[in-house]
């Protein structure tokens, strides 16, 4: 019966053959082909924020990489939601690439309801590495270190706002896990932006930030800003002397930055995602790019899509319970 199908199959295909057709092509020929055409890279951001520009970086190198072009597109709107739903959406052909950040895929799923879901709709191909935080006082702040800012604040429950650039994102998320390790009672003010966090920080308005280099670097550096530690559980060669919060302020287990990193849509088939994995690791080993991010205020240190995977799970894990804890949603 075997060889008798087998021979049915070669029959019905050798008149494709006689005429030059071809016959339909596995998955894996298919993907061979790619790319086809040039790529969108989809930036759910406006121009000039971290993931924009990491975004560019990634779609300029893998442009030289594999002999197509990476079209960066912005589609900002929605906490990042209006692009990496379009993501969502697209042909699952390795066309279109979303520019992943800890917003859209972490917080934004736990504090609504958002139109995509992080686990159906997305295939990871490599996360890139993370953004540390610092945390930001005024000079004028009656406490010179972490420990002691903690002490203060901790002593004046309700006296003593935080700022951050809105409800649910990443600024708002990564402080509020700081108070609650930290014990701290603050009322939280969120502003319309990273950019008005700051001038009302600067303006008095609020006493305290969780913020980024790319964000508060040049605040620090001028001196307006006094940075107390940083978010990360070890310490940063883009921080030197600014040591972490889990040492600093006494909160074992406090590690967290913000990720940036590159999805497609679920089905896209693996032997595209495997040559993206390959091309964007080699693409991050460089001298070159590693130097572009720090400028950023960025650290090199990649994933594959296992890694990626379990970092969003653990995540959401952390973050999850707080949230609910907290009753923080989105407005």
């Amino acid at each position: 019966m075997l060889g008798r199908r087998a021979f049915s199959l070669a029959a019905a295909l050798a008149p494709l053959a006689a005429s030059g057709l071809a016959a339909p092509r596995p998955a894996g020929a298919q993907a061979a082909a790619w790319p086809s055409r040039p790529l969108r890279m989809v930036i759910p951001w406006p121009p000039g924020q971290a993931t924009d520009l990491i975004g560019r970086v990634v779609a300029q190198f893998l442009t030289n990489a594999l002999g197509q072009t990476v079209v960066p597109e912005n589609r900002p709107g929605a906490g990042g939601q209006i692009g990496t739903d379009a993501v969502a959406k697209a042909a699952p052909d390795g066309h279109t690439l979303l520019a992943a950040s800890i917003g859209p895929i972490t917080f934004q799923p736990l504090v609504q309801r958002t139109p995509y879901n992080v686990e159906r709709d997305f295939a990871p191909v490599a996360s890139f590495g993370a953004a540390p935080y610092m945390l930001l006082v005024r000079p004028s702040f009656p406490a010179t270190d972490a420990r002691s800012f903690v002490a203060h604040v901790k002593a004046n429950p309700g006296k003593y706002s935080y700022a951050s650039s809105g409800i649910g994102g990443a600024q708002h998320m990564v402080t509020a896990l700081f108070n609650a390790r930290a014990g701290l009672d603050a009322l939280h003010v969120p502003f319309q932006g990273s950019g008005p966090a700051m001038a009302a920080f600067l303006g008095g308005q609020v006493d305290y930030a969780i913020e980024t280099p790319a964000g508060a670097g040049a605040l620090v550096r001028q001196g307006q800003l006094r940075p107390l530690g940083q978010t990360l559980g070890r310490p940063s060669a883009l921080l030197p002397g600014i040591p972490p919060l889990a040492e600093a302020a006494d909160l074992p287990g406090y590690d967290i930055g913000g990720w940036n990193g590159l999805m497609v849509p679920a089905g896209t088939p693996q032997p595209i995602i495997d040559r993206l994995l390959a091309e964007v690791e080699k693409g991050l080993a460089t001298p070159e790019v590693t130097e572009r991010f720090a400028a950023i205020g960025f650290e090199v240190s990649p994933r594959g899509p296992d890694g990626f995977r379990a970092m969003l799970r653990e995540l959401r894990e952390t973050f999850g319970p707080l949230i609910r804890q907290l009753g923080i949603r989105a407005e």
